[in-house]
């Protein structure tokens, strides 16, 4: 039997952009920080996996103050929370066509 991969989407194949995708669909939004704590990588790391998921327009940002300090808040936009889907659903499929 051959697997398709339709839906399978490159933008999640990496494990910290899933997680970032699984968190922003989860919630609302998400602050940088909190979402480096959440996943336990570094600065550079977060960022630039944010900036490949914002290329996409699976992300948007949202930037500014609380009190003195700068904010950036993620959110997942609605054509990222409908790639994600798609992507969970082929991997769901996958899964399914294995126990046959």
């Amino acid at each position: 039997m051959k697997i398709t991969l339709t839906n399978f989407d490159k933008a999640f194949e990496n494990r910290i952009r899933l997680q970032i995708m699984s968190v922003l669909v989860a919630n609302e939004s998400y602050d940088f920080n909190s979402l480096k704590e959440l996943l336990e990588v570094t600065d550079g790391n977060l960022a630039s996996h944010l900036k490949a998921l914002e290329k996409d327009e699976y992300i948007t940002v949202s930037k500014s103050f609380l009190g003195r300090k700068p904010n950036t808040r993620y959110l997942a936009s609605a054509q990222g929370i409908s790639a994600f889907k798609k992507h969970l659903e082929a991997l769901e499929n996958l899964i399914k066509q294995q126990k046959l």
